[in-house]
């Protein structure tokens, strides 16, 4: 493999030409046709020299160009070069590169978004403070001619930038006026207006003192506080984004069993068959029909071990091939696909509106028809109180409107919420519910289902050596013949102790009850007790029957989930309740429950026992949580106050739950309990930072001792603070 491009700043290549970086850029002839990489792995400018660089120097390629922030680079090409075959090279001399489909580049419209909040931000800073400077002089004691000179070209700076900056707050005033409703942009767009309206009466009547700065003041720090709030809410958005970068466009399709056809992903069908080479992402959810590989699933479950993967195993969109060749067996796809649906739940929780929110929204409405009310009424007493001074009355009512815009009241919870979400989906927990947060933070119990939950959900042989080598050998014979998970655990076992199966004839499944053959003359049996006429030994097992002779048990453990010890240690201290409700028999039941600690345990609970369980633990007054992953778990899951499933949970599970674990470990679950509460207490010291800077703010403004300028910095102070305080998630 190619030597990886020197990581020097001083290589950074010069910038392509504006004309070749052009959507629709032409070249010998023939209309270039444009292919869109990500980059996961660059860091720097010599990493974007490096990419631009290489790829210039391949043939086909057109123009290059690398976003650093996007860690994307676009390629305009000829038409007959694959998009693949650019991301091998740039793999191959050490920067990582998959494709992306534009058509599944949901940040596009994000990215506009911010670029454009962004660039009114600009424009009202920059005409801010060239008009700030100019008020300079007309506070310094200029006058007459002179002050009006600089009111008139202060004028001419904020009316064209005003219009321009303002726009978001005006159509979105708009939207709602035209429907009869009030919405927080309604008092902020007219705080803006008449700040700008009389601002200009003044000037055209010679007037002491007009407020351009005030009003492009307002504008810029209220962009400010509507940046940041977009900033925040890119955390849960871009969560999403990344992991629609994983889903790969194309994949090469098998056809009659050995030409590899380059399709789109959208094309391909259940049944079909795709390749998937070392070092590619695998394009859809499947079942490897043949080769050997390890996959890498640590971007999709944070696992950092990468797993086996054979014929048979069972691979997800996203999972990098590392080592061997594949061919899997498509059984989802496109929009179908694990990857696909994760990305769309990440999306779901960026839009979360708890009860809080609700809360924000009935204050907002309640409020905004309020300020109007208090700037109305402070205009009418101060007309009265000065004798009829419309200018006095018109400036106290402006700064009124100002300070009491609700705008810190508006970020009050999305912020929080994003933020949250955010960090709890890099914790490897995603939130399904628009109210998983909130309830996650009033949890007092937490019950957990034991198969797939507490433990892996694969059983493993025990005490091996006790058995007869003979009884093993044969045991080992007819297990090979089953596909009964405990048939394959005992093979495995058998295999890895270097026993050699016995030679067996006739071997036959019979459905329901076990595997049966004929061994040196007599029939063998290895199956359930009841088939087998065993008496059960009270814990998982498969029995061993050889004719004429009594049946001999072979015990099965389950693996505990990783972190499972350290999860409930830590709900343990944080004073919650811990029970296990289990379906199982009570011997493996209480195995379980003695080695993580759980002294709380109930076994053989039918489906309708554990909703029940969880009911009347509700009803007693406990907020619970319950954490299961089965068919059976559905119902305790609904029943619950939140609730909580694995990845690796069946699908109806997963979707009655509020929260689905991504990675294998239990650990993050007191985390997230724990950043749930914080959340909430953010939320309400944003209301409360609200509420006690209207309490301040207001009387100051009422009393006439705020001007319009004033009354922007107070007003903007308070809605970066709300927005301030929410990042604070971010860090713990």
């Amino acid at each position: 493999m190619a030597a990886p491009i020197s990581a020097c700043p001083a290589c950074a290549a010069a910038p392509l030409a504006e004309d070749q970086a052009g959507e629709g850029y032409r070249g010998n002839g023939m209309e270039a046709k444009r292919i869109l990489l990500s980059l996961p792995q660059i860091y720097c400018a010599a990493c974007i020299s490096g990419v631009e660089r290489g790829l210039a120097a391949q043939p086909g390629v057109r123009a290059a160009r690398v976003n650093l922030t996007l860690k994307r680079a676009t390629v305009d090409v000829d038409p007959d070069l694959e998009a693949q075959s650019l991301a091998d090279y740039l793999t191959g001399i050490g920067f990582e590169a998959y494709e992306l489909d534009p058509g599944q580049l949901t940040s596009t419209t994000t990215d506009k978004r911010g670029k454009d909040l962004l660039m009114r931000l600009g424009v009202a800073g920059f005409a801010m403070m060239n008009v700030m400077l100019l008020s300079v002089a007309v506070w310094s004691g200029a006058t007459d001619a002179t002050r009006d000179l600089f009111h008139w070209i202060s004028a001419g700076i904020a009316i064209p930038t005003i219009a321009f900056s303002s726009q978001v707050f005006f159509k979105s005033a708009w939207s709602a006026l035209r429907v009869g409703r009030l919405n927080m942009d309604v008092p902020i767009s007219l705080a803006i207006l008449l700040a700008l309206g009389m601002s200009l009466y003044e000037t055209m009547h010679s007037g002491e003192h007009a407020y351009f700065d005030a009003a492009l003041s307002l504008t810029f720090f209220l962009l400010a506080g509507r940046y940041l709030d977009f900033r925040t809410r890119a955390v849960a958005r871009s969560a999403a984004e990344e992991l629609a970068a994983l889903e790969v466009p194309r994949a090469a399709r098998v056809v009659n069993g050995q030409a590899d056809e380059q399709v789109s992903v959208a094309e391909l069908t259940p049944g079909d068959i795709v390749r998937v080479v070392p070092g590619a992402r695998v394009p859809v959810d499947g079942i490897v029909e043949t080769g050997e590989s390890e996959l890498d699933r640590s971007l999709l479950t944070g696992e950092s071990l990468p797993v086996a993967a054979a014929p048979d195993s069972v691979v997800s969109a996203g999972e990098v091939n590392l080592t061997g060749p594949l061919t899997v067996r498509v059984t989802a796809a496109g929009r179908d696909s694990s990857l696909h649906r994760m990305a769309d739940l990440v999306a779901i929780a960026e839009t979360a509106r708890n009860r809080y929110t609700s809360l924000a929204d009935k204050a907002a409405q309640i409020y905004a028809p309020l300020v109007h009310i208090l700037a109305f009424a402070a205009f009418l007493a101060w007309l009265w109180i000065s004798g009829g001074d419309v200018r006095l009355a018109l400036n106290i009512a402006v700064a009124v409107l100002i300070i009491t815009c609700p705008c810190a009241l508006g970020l009050a919870v999305p912020a929080v919420t994003t933020a949250a979400s955010g960090r709890l989906f890099k914790q490897g927990m995603l939130l399904k519910s628009a109210t998983a947060m909130e309830r996650l933070a009033e949890v007092t119990h937490v019950v957990f289902d034991k198969t797939g939950t507490l433990t892996e959900g694969k059983p493993a042989m025990d005490a091996l050596q006790r058995h007869k080598p003979q009884d093993l050998s044969i045991a080992l014979a007819l297990a090979e013949g089953s596909s009964h998970p405990l048939a394959q655990a005992l093979t495995a076992a058998a295999r890895s102790a270097g026993v050699t199966p016995a030679k067996v004839t006739a071997v036959r499944e019979v459905p329901g009850k076990g595997i049966e053959a004929t061994w040196d003359g007599k029939t063998v049996r290895l199956g359930r007790a009841e088939w087998l006429g065993a008496n059960a030994v009270g814990q998982t097992a498969t029995y061993l029957a050889v004719s004429g002779a009594r049946p001999v048990a072979f015990t099965f453990t389950d693996a505990l989930r990783p972190g499972v010890e350290a999860a409930i240690d830590a709900l343990k201290a944080r004073g919650l309740g811990i029970s296990l409700v289990s379906g199982d028999v009570p011997a493996a039941v209480a195995d379980i429950a003695g080695r993580v600690g759980i002294a709380d345990w109930q076994a053989d609970i039918l489906p309708e026992g554990k909703a029940e369980y969880v009911a009347r633990l509700g009803k007693a007054g406990k907020k619970v949580l319950m954490v299961g992953d089965g068919l059976n778990d559905t119902a305790a899951l609904a029943a619950a106050h939140v609730s909580i499933s694995p990845a690796s949970a069946l699908e109806a599970a997963r979707v009655v739950s509020d929260i689905v674990l991504l990675g294998k470990s239990m650990e993050p679950l007191s985390d997230a309990i724990t950043l749930s509460k914080s959340a909430t207490r953010r939320i309400k010291e944003n209301f409360a930072i609200a509420a006690g800077y209207n309490a301040i703010a207001i009387p100051i403004a009422l009393v006439g001792l705020a001007t319009p300028l004033a009354a922007a910095l107070a007003m903007s102070f308070s809605s970066v603070s709300v927005s301030l305080n929410a990042l604070r998630l971010k860090k713990g």
